[in-house]
């Protein structure tokens, strides 16, 4: 299945505490869950204004449906193509 890469504008998320940020995951599962398996969330990065998303899913539209039923914004919305490490050096 497609991974890809969500890139989320938003102003001083950063500064967000655990609490905050635990309820906008909570947000997130919720809607995972109503949509079913197929879109899995893998794991998010958050900067000071914006947040890194890895997700699993059939094809772009269903990130997008995601980030709209959560009400997230979904800036940007690439395909991972592949993977690369220290290990691809080799």
């Amino acid at each position: 299945m497609p991974k890809f890469v969500i890139e989320r504008e938003i102003p001083g998320v950063g500064s967000l505490s655990a609490k905050e940020l635990q309820a906008i995951s909570q947000k997130s599962c919720g809607v995972l869950h109503e949509m079913g398996p197929q879109v899995q969330w893998v794991q998010s990065y958050v900067t000071d204004d914006k947040i890194y998303c890895m997700y699993i899913a059939p094809d772009e539209a269903a990130v997008r449906k995601h980030a709209e039923l959560g009400g997230f914004p979904a800036n940007s919305v690439s395909a991972v193509r592949c993977v690369i490490d220290p290990t691809t050096a080799e």
